[in-house]
């Protein structure tokens, strides 16, 4: 009987032990391993959408252990809502201006910025349209009522259409035949319908619609550089897998279909 009282509290202090080791290395156990997926948030201009969603499956057979949910807008909006603190691991921007804000603030990780691919401005109308434009300065005596550009606040389409037009002295004689689409897409969306005669955007948005031509190309020396940059959100949960998407974005294959939806290599 002495043994088997002995027994019992030896058994359970062993126990009891046992647990104590366990739970104290739990945290260790909880770190992901090697065969879960990381989840990433991109944030990107809207005028990315279809070439991301066309790099993805590329993206997933190289790293299957890191998933990508997606968030599109205008640049201005997307930056505002990092700023907000929304969920977001990187930010893929249209242009520098909204980069160069939460870089302001300390919200990206400086050393992982870095410019990705280029793009250029196009005049567009209606494929039916009859309008005959070569040059933009002929927009000074176009027969038009409405034509669509990019918000100038918050939209890089639209704030370089706003800086072309200023250059080239045409922003008040056509500022009352503005209609201001949310991001570059709505842009479009204007033309394509006929809601608008004309519009600014991307080469790369007019390329993707069979229901638009384009008209002209605007100078370039008429804009800033329309350069995207992309970076790692500073408060990513995921900073090392957000690196290792902006490295394969970079990479060949993925700059080459950049290069198929129309976007130029930028040199960072």
């Amino acid at each position: 009987m002495k043994r088997r009282r002995f027994l019992i509290p030896f058994l359970s202090g062993l126990i009891a032990c046992f647990l104590t080791i366990s739970c104290a290395g739990a945290p260790l156990n909880s770190r992901p391993s090697s065969d879960q997926t990381v989840t990433l948030t991109l944030s990107a201009a809207a005028s990315l959408q279809d070439v991301l969603e066309a790099i993805a499956p590329q993206f997933r057979e190289a790293h299957p252990n890191i998933a990508v949910d997606y968030n599109f807008g205008s640049s201005g909006t997307l930056q505002q809502q990092i700023e907000q603190g929304a969920p977001a691991d990187l930010f893929f921007s249209a242009a520098a201006k909204q980069m160069d804000a939460l870089a302001d603030k300390g919200l990206i990780v400086p050393d992982s910025r870095r410019n990705l691919v280029t793009n250029s401005l196009v005049l567009i109308a209606p494929k039916a349209s009859t309008l005959d434009i070569t040059d933009i300065a002929q927009l000074k005596d176009a027969a038009v009522t409405h034509f669509a550009v990019g918000e100038f606040r918050s939209v890089p389409a639209g704030q370089y259409a706003e800086q072309v037009l200023t250059k080239l002295d045409l922003l008040e004689t056509l500022r009352p035949k503005f209609v201001f689409g949310s991001n570059v897409r709505s842009v479009l969306s204007a033309v394509e319908s006929g809601s608008a005669e004309l519009g600014m955007v991307y080469a790369t948005d007019a390329a993707l619609s069979d229901r638009v031509k384009v008209l002209t190309t605007v100078p370039a020396g008429s804009h800033q550089p329309i350069v995207y940059p992309i970076a790692v959100v500073k408060a990513s949960p995921h900073p090392e897998a957000a690196q290792t998407l902006i490295d394969f974005l970079a990479g060949d294959e993925a700059q080459k279909t950049f290069a198929e939806f129309g976007f130029g290599q930028a040199q960072s």
